[in-house]
């Protein structure tokens, strides 16, 4: 049996890694068909092994299924199974379409979606059939075709019309159809969403350029997108000026403050508008609207309070990202680790983030620093205050904007930073909110490890200078870096298990920051 999978895809970088990786389980063959995608689909689908046929233009779904009908003719299929990477399709329900066409019982299974008639949808679907139990089946696009039926497909309908027009064909060419009842999932999504009152906050320093797209492409779920002009000296206010989207809030700075400052007087009046959960997508239309949903569906189920981006998690993920900017956001990825206690998460300086009303009131929002290493800082006071942090997992995504910061001055800086409010950690969390003997191991180990180092080099220094020196001071400088090392790693330890016990209930983190 050869089983051969076909997924039409637009922009679905969001979906797809686990789309594919989960379709590779039921299938022998995957065929992607991009349909002149503007973000990662193509190169996270390489990058997995998938075969990719590329449309230079977005042609519509009906052209892609095409395409795809007729590269996998070239492959002999036993079957074909077309699977969409919008989200809807669960590839586990892979077996339940196609084990009656292996099986020989019918020649093309229809997989239906089942949802409640009080669920509203976006979308009008042809083909809707009441089943008379106040539920009704919608053709969902998610079918297996035997291969005997795939010269009988004439794809002339529109995008609207296709998946009636498919199930016609085959009816009218005398092929068994079959319906198998799936689940429909995203309706569910956006009713939690809608239950919560959500922000946006957009800083935005020297954006003519882009300001517009991005808060254009910000959902319609959004209930206040919270711009703030950071005394741009290019047409960004005029830009801004133009917009006529109801939910904008601007504020303006009239000297530069910093990215930092200027989330922070976001921040400060999403909660003076009783904001449940406010993200920040950056004026530079670099962050994907599509994936917010997974970094505010943690918060408003109760299972993290802060949620952020991280691009470092796998190869597929890091497309685009330079091997300076790759190496940088590892070394900030291990020091901000020590300096956050959230020995969990990476990427930190990922600015695509979510946090509640809850944790927002709480942080202290005036201590936070002004300058790029505020994402930094903010994982350090929300780890002092017990809250629960979440990784999400999504590509990395590049486009006109360049980046200005200088790694070298900016990792030193950050690190200064840190360090500093790793000592303000320490003080707070384990000695005035609560005590752990932890404190003393770090103190501990931050007196004899640089006493062991700078006695190791006097030693060294004697030795060449064949000055006279006792036999045990070696072994006492030994024991001193021992004893300094363990302290260190002890602490850790130690502070990796609070770590723990504050992210209990944060639910499981897929590798793909899927909801589970």
């Amino acid at each position: 049996m050869n089983v051969v999978a076909a997924i039409p895809a637009y922009n679905e970088e969001v979906n797809i890694k686990h789309i594919i990786k989960r379709t590779k389980l039921y299938v022998d063959h995957i065929i992607l068909v991009d349909d002149g995608s503007s973000d990662a689909t193509a190169y996270i689908a390489k990058s997995m092994g998938v075969q990719v046929i590329r449309h230079g233009d977005n042609l519509g779904k009906s052209a892609a299924l095409a395409t795809a009908f007729e590269e996998a003719k070239k492959l002999n299929p036993s079957v074909l199974v077309t699977i969409y990477a919008n989200g809807f399709h669960n590839p586990d329900d892979i077996p339940a379409i196609l084990n009656p066409v292996l099986s020989g019982d019918t020649d093309v299974v229809n997989g239906a979606y089942v949802t409640s008639s009080d669920i509203e949808l976006d979308t009008t679907f042809e083909g809707m059939r009441p089943t008379g139990k106040g539920q009704f089946f919608m053709s969902s696009g998610f079918r297996a075709y035997s291969s005997k039926t795939l010269d009988v497909f004439k794809f002339t309908k529109g995008d609207d019309a296709i998946e009636v027009e498919l199930i016609d064909d085959a009816i009218n060419s005398g092929f068994k159809v079959r319906e198998v009842p799936i689940k429909i999932i995203d309706p569910v999504k956006r009713v939690l969403l809608a239950s919560k009152r959500i922000g946006v906050v957009v800083p935005a320093y020297n954006e003519e350029k882009l300001i517009k797209a991005t808060i254009d492409s910000i959902p319609h779920y959004v209930d206040r997108i919270y711009v703030i002009n950071d005394a741009s000296t290019d047409n960004t206010a005029k830009v801004i000026e133009s917009l006529e989207d109801p939910r904008l809030f601007v504020i303006t700075h009239e000297t530069n403050k910093g990215v930092g400052a200027a989330i922070v007087n976001g921040y400060k009046q999403a909660l003076k508008e009783y904001m449940d959960v406010v993200a920040v997508m950056a004026g530079d239309n670099q962050m994907n609207p599509a994936q917010l949903p997974k970094l505010l569906m943690p918060i408003i189920e109760g299972r993290a309070d802060y949620t952020k981006g991280n691009r470092l998690f796998s190869e597929e993920y890091r497309g685009g990202m330079s091997g300076l900017r790759l190496f940088g956001n590892s070394l900030l990825t291990f020091i901000t680790k020590i300096g956050s206690g959230y020995w969990n998460i990476m990427d930190p300086q990922n600015g695509y983030t979510a946090i509640s009303k809850e944790a927002l009131a709480e942080i202290g929002l005036d201590e936070i620093y002004t300058y790029y290493g505020y994402c930094n800082h903010m994982l350090v006071r929300l780890n002092a205050f017990g809250f629960r942090t979440l990784d999400v997992v999504m590509p990395a995504r590049y486009g006109q904007e360049k980046s200005t910061i200088k790694y070298g001055p900016y990792i030193g800086k950050v690190s200064i930073m840190l360090f500093k409010k790793f000592l303000w950690r320490l003080k707070m969390k384990y000695m005035v909110l609560n005590f752990h003997p932890l404190v003393l191991f770090y103190i501990l180990s931050m007196v004899l490890l640089p006493v062991g180092l700078i006695f190791g080099v006097a030693i060294l220094i004697a030795k060449l200078m064949q000055w006279s020196l006792s036999a045990n001071l070696p072994i006492l400088d030994a024991l001193i870096l021992v004893s300094g090392a363990q302290f260190l790693l002890f602490a850790m330890l130690f502070d990796m298990q609070e770590s723990e016990k504050d992210m209990r209930g944060a639910g499981i983190r897929s590798a793909e920051g899927e909801i589970e």
